[in-house]
């Protein structure tokens, strides 16, 4: 079962729930703010193509 540990978006509108929310200001800190908690995480980044990204755990 996969879990998602957090989710970075350019619209606070477009997002909720109960996982750590980033929100950025454009395309370049929407991507260096995911790869940089896929490190930290060491989670699975997946661009939902909407302006979202979501970071998942798979253990």
């Amino acid at each position: 079962m996969a879990e998602i540990v957090a989710v970075v978006s350019l619209r606070a509108d477009a997002v909720g729930g109960g996982a750590p929310i980033f929100i950025v200001p454009d395309e370049q800190k929407l991507e260096e703010t995911s790869f940089l908690l896929e490190k930290i995480l060491d989670a699975s980044a997946h661009n939902l193509k909407n302006g979202t990204i979501i970071l998942v755990d798979r253990r």
